[in-house]
C-alpha cells in the first residue's frame, strides 16, 4: 500500500463524491478498501482540516486512556471511536490498545528522540596493555550492568503478566 499525499486524499474524496466506486478508487490510488472507507468517513466527519492539522500530533497520556476506555469499557467499535476522535488511522488506536493491555492496563509514554546510551570506548591502535585492560574492564562492567538491567525489566514484565492472569 502506498502512502497518500494530502492532495491524493482530497482527490480521492472528491472522486468518491462524484460517484466513483470504492474498487475504482482502490485501483487508482493503490490502497485497500478499508483505507478508502476510513478516509471518506474521517473527512465526512471532520472536513479537510483533519488531513493537515493532526500530522504527528502528540496525545497526552490522559487523552489516550480516555480514548482506549471508550473501546474497552464502553464497548464502542474501534473504527467509530477512531473516526470520532479524528485519528489519522484506525491502526493507531489498535496499537495503543495492544500496548495498554501488554503493559498491565497502564499507559506507558514513549520517550521522544534518541536514547542517551553511554559510549563504550573503542580500541585504540597503539594502546598499552594497561590501557587495554582498563578499557576491557570498563566495557565488562558496562555490559554486566546492561545485563542486570534487562533481567530486572524482564522480571517486572513477567510479574505484571502473572498478576493479569490471576485477575482473569
Amino acid at each position: 500500500m502506498s502512502k497518500l499525499s494530502y492532495e491524493d486524499k482530497i482527490n480521492l474524496y472528491k472522486d468518491r463524491k462524484k460517484g466513483m466506486s470504492y474498487s475504482s478508487l482502490c485501483s487508482k490510488y493503490n490502497v485497500n478498501h478499508a483505507v478508502v472507507e476510513y478516509l471518506i468517513s474521517l473527512i465526512n466527519k471532520h472536513g479537510y482540516k483533519i488531513l493537515k492539522s493532526k500530522n504527528n500530533k502528540k496525545y497526552l497520556k490522559e487523552e489516550k486512556e480516555r480514548i482506549i476506555k471508550r473501546v474497552l469499557y464502553n464497548h464502542e467499535s474501534l473504527i467509530s471511536v477512531a473516526i470520532d476522535e479524528g485519528l489519522l488511522s484506525k491502526g493507531m488506536l489498535s496499537t495503543w490498545i495492544s500496548k495498554y493491555k501488554e503493559n498491565g492496563y497502564n499507559i506507558v509514554e514513549r520517550k521522544q528522540g534518541r536514547s542517551a546510551m553511554p559510549k563504550v570506548t573503542k580500541k585504540k591502535e597503539n594502546e598499552t596493555d594497561k590501557e587495554k585492560i582498563k578499557r576491557l574492564e570498563e566495557e565488562n562492567l558496562y555490559l554486566k550492568a546492561e545485563l542486570e538491567y534487562s533481567k530486572k525489566i524482564k522480571a517486572v514484565v513477567q510479574a505484571r503478566k502473572n498478576r493479569q492472569q490471576k485477575k482473569k
